[in-house]
């Protein structure tokens, strides 16, 4: 059988690989490089732990602050577009404490999944991704925020999430280069098995490998529309001409909205764009931290690949906005400078 998988970003690669571990011809399409979309800059945690919706309950008593707030790290553009009001619905009747439990323990199954088979596939690829196990510190700068991550904490205990709360000064002592930060910490949530890895070379490594093994790739082609025959799609439309396969996946992120919205069907996607920053980690000690961090109050994540700090935050409902304000990337800088003022070599 012949699949066509559209996107090659991480989901469409791991995919592709999967359908390739279990024998079927695959094509692979994007109207770009491997990686190149939100692959390629993402946060870099690998948080298998971390899977509170963001639609959840306590979504409510934050909101007029999120919106309202120059500095808030969420932005929404209200736009003439029925399908961002239609998501916006959709999501804040998610915000309730029953869907959010439901959905948690829906996510850790899929994360502890994914665990599996993305050790699985490192294990047997040996991918050069600066893959770590380094764990992962979320930290609350309120005794009220550090008690409502304490109680999600709680719950998802019994679905096989192992984490622990400390205090401030165990913080230092499992990141030394929180030192200096000390002071402006409530207590933080830590789970000693959380991973971090470049996912753009998880990306680049997984193309290599499928390309060698016969896998089509197809890039640099938009996908404008698919040929039909009767209610069976037969290819993929694209810039590069048609695409044909038996069956098909979508992969393309917020893009399969309009893709899937060519065939009838609406998808409840909407694109939420984030920033980030890659920066080189001094060679003084104590100064770029190894394990991956999170500032729950700045919406700010940081992780070590390598020789790298990413730093990556904010959430915005732009739609298809790429655009790249200097001021969200200088948020960015700001939060680097005050939480490690070590790597603050921009």
């Amino acid at each position: 059988m012949q699949v066509c998988v559209l996107g090659a970003g991480i989901v469409g690669l791991a995919t592709a690989y999967e359908l390739h571990q279990r024998g079927l011809a695959v094509t692979v399409v994007d109207q770009a490089q491997p990686g190149a979309g939100a692959s390629g800059g993402n946060g870099a945690q690998l948080s298998y732990s971390y899977v509170q919706p963001l639609a959840d309950a306590g979504i409510w008593r934050q909101l007029p602050k999120l919106l309202l707030s120059p500095r808030s790290p969420l932005k929404l553009r209200p736009q003439w577009d029925v399908h961002q009001w239609r998501w916006g619905v959709e999501f804040l009747r998610a915000c309730n404490r029953r869907t959010s439990e439901q959905s948690t323990r829906q996510l850790l199954a899929l994360a502890a999944l994914s665990r599996h088979h993305f050790d699985a596939m490192l294990q047997t690829e040996a991918l050069d991704c600066d893959f770590s196990t380094t764990g992962k510190l979320v930290l609350y700068d309120t005794p009220a925020g550090l008690a409502a991550a304490g109680r999600q904490m709680e719950l998802q205990r019994p679905w096989g999430s192992r984490q622990e709360a400390v205090s401030a000064q165990r913080c230092v002592e499992i990141e030394p280069a929180l030192a200096h930060y000390q002071s402006r910490i409530a207590g933080a949530i830590h789970t000693p098995s959380e991973c971090a890895a470049d996912c753009l070379k998880v990306c680049l490594g997984l193309q290599q490998r499928l390309a060698e093994r016969g896998v089509r790739f197809v890039l640099g082609a938009r996908v404008h529309g698919f040929a039909r025959e009767g209610r069976r799609i037969v290819a993929a439309r694209t810039s590069a001409g048609d695409v044909e396969a038996q069956q098909f996946v979508l992969a393309l992120g917020s893009a399969s909205y309009q893709a899937a919205q060519t065939l009838g069907f609406r998808l409840p996607v909407y694109p939420l764009k984030g920033y980030s920053i890659t920066l080189d980690t001094p060679d003084a000690p104590g100064t770029a931290p190894h394990v991956s961090v999170t500032d729950a109050a700045r919406k700010v994540v940081f992780a070590r690949i390598g020789r790298r700090l990413r730093v990556a935050g904010m959430a915005e409902l732009v739609g298809h906005d790429d655009s790249i304000p200097p001021a969200r990337i200088d948020s960015l800088c700001k939060a680097t400078s005050a939480v490690f003022p070590g790597c603050s070599n921009f």
